[in-house]
């Protein structure tokens, strides 16, 4: 699910920004493939942590998830450059995996309903599935046989 276009990107950090990060022929334009690959990059990184909790795709888009796209976005475009161009984005990038936690765990509401209908209730995950009880008889339990 994407979380964030690039048009609402540019707006949030605008195009001169984007340009500057992105601009590698120097024809003084966007790369809007590399601006894509940042804003699907950090839609799948933000899936990765909803779908412990929540259906996707979500019916909606909470603003702060917008957010946190665009600062995920960034800190990717930026992390294609010089390591002194980061720090900020760094921060921002730890503040948003944060957050993404924070969602994950339950202590941060995205303000959709508390009790979603059993259809989309998150189901478990392959590797929730596939993973269960210790197994019972194994090297330690059966004595040498």
């Amino acid at each position: 699910m994407a979380y964030l276009t690039a048009a609402e990107l540019a707006t949030r950090y605008g195009q001169d920004r984007l340009i500057d990060l992105t601009d590698r022929d120097g024809d003084g334009l966007a790369d809007d493939p590399m601006i894509a690959q940042a804003l699907a990059d950090a839609s799948a990184e933000i899936d990765g942590y909803l779908a412990a909790r929540y259906r996707l795709p979500l019916p909606t888009v909470p603003a702060i998830l917008a957010r946190i796209a665009g600062d995920i976005a960034i800190y990717r475009l930026l992390s294609l450059r010089r390591m002194g161009d980061i720090e900020d984005a760094r921060r921002r990038y730890e503040d948003a995996r944060r957050l993404l936690e924070a969602i994950s765990r339950g202590t941060v509401s995205l303000g959709l309903p508390a009790a979603l209908p059993p259809e989309q209730q998150p189901g478990l995950s392959l590797a929730a599935a596939k993973s269960g009880p210790a197994p019972v008889f194994g090297p330690d339990q059966m004595g040498g046989f």
